[in-house]
């Protein structure tokens, strides 16, 4: 569709071309855009309304939220839970599959988020973002959704998406035919077509990872780094730029636009916690896993597909390497050869 398509046209046309879609996921994906407004408004405004700082509680995982997780949770399921399009929510901010209000009817989705990815960086006025997936219910499933339901590979995603927000809001998405970016033109409330058919690069010379946990890391992921540290002087006979956002969100969106690698390995460190990884299956490595597959890229743990692993639990981890096919390739390469 050409540039300048509102998010709304984009989607009703998406709708026309999926097989057992209805208007259901439209009035879906037009309660996620207000939600994903709802919350660009109160990171816009900040310390402003006094959203910023701890909320001095913890999510299932042990960590500290901030009070934008918590405002940016509510947001979400006060605008979804309504319209009778989604049976249950699932979110990273909470323990359990949330149940509807019973006056609310039940749809045939189900719904996965991670309201704010990269909430650390809210305090800093540095780049944070939205996450969600859409699944659907099990035609066997009866009753309220049970975390059952919810446990799918990313391979029978519906859609993948996220709202970055940065200088400007966007939204990109993916139904399973490519990906494309939506800007959120403040002047007339509406999410515009500005980024179609976005691509990543085979190749690259950008890489993602937090290099304070080097000590920690497997040799395969060592092995790469520092080939990319070499430079020309090494054996990839190019140089190499380290970026690091601090969120997955933004970094993700950088190698969309630009190629490189993001990664997010295990190491020994998450191992002697017993943890697979530390980025979430669900709300989090599938749906940009989805994401950068249909823009091109290659997504894996290392040794495997990640769309391919089948959950276990709500907060499953895992480990998370994606980018531009021929890094992937070359890392996953050396898994390989490390077994």
């Amino acid at each position: 569709m050409p540039i300048g398509t509102t998010i709304t046209e984009f989607i009703i046309q998406e709708q026309r071309r999926m097989k057992n879609v209805t208007g259901n996921f439209t009035a879906l994906i037009n309660d996620v855009v207000i939600a994903c407004k709802s919350i660009s408004s109160a990171v816009r405004y900040g310390s402003l309304v006094g959203v910023l700082g701890t909320a001095d509680t913890e999510n299932i995982q042990g960590e500290t939220q901030k009070k934008l997780d918590v405002i940016s949770n509510n947001l979400f399921i006060r605008r979804t839970e309504w319209g009778g399009q989604v049976a249950g929510l699932a979110s990273e901010e909470m323990n359990n599959v949330y149940q509807l209000p019973l006056q609310y009817p039940r749809g045939k989705y189900l719904l996965v988020f991670d309201p704010l990815d990269g909430s650390s960086n809210s305090d800093v006025n540095g780049a944070v973002g939205t996450i969600f997936s859409i699944l659907r219910r099990p035609d066997d499933s009866s009753g309220e959704p049970t975390e059952e339901d919810f446990l799918q590979p990313g391979t029978r995603q519906v859609c993948g998406g996220y709202a970055l927000y940065g200088p400007s809001t966007m939204m990109v998405l993916t139904t399973g035919h490519g990906v494309n970016g939506f800007t959120l033109d403040q002047r007339i409330g509406e999410f515009i077509l500005t980024n179609p058919d976005m691509r990543i690069p085979e190749d690259s010379h950008d890489f993602s990872i937090n290099a304070s946990y080097m000590r920690f890391w497997d040799p395969p992921v060592r092995r790469y780094i520092d080939e990319c540290l070499a430079g020309r002087e090494g054996p990839r006979r190019k140089d190499f730029n380290m970026r690091w956002a601090g969120a997955m969100i933004a970094d993700i969106h950088r190698v969309l636009c630009q190629g490189g690698v993001f990664m997010y390995p295990i190491d020994r460190k998450l191992r002697a916690k017993n943890q697979e990884g530390k980025l979430r299956l669900l709300y989090e490595a599938n749906p940009m896993s989805f994401i950068v597959e249909q823009a091109g890229g290659l997504s894996t743990t290392g040794t495997q597909r990640i769309m391919e692993l089948e959950p276990t639990g709500l907060h499953q981890r895992c480990s998370v390497i994606m980018g531009s096919k021929s890094e992937v390739e070359r890392i996953i390469s050396y898994h390989l050869e490390a077994q």
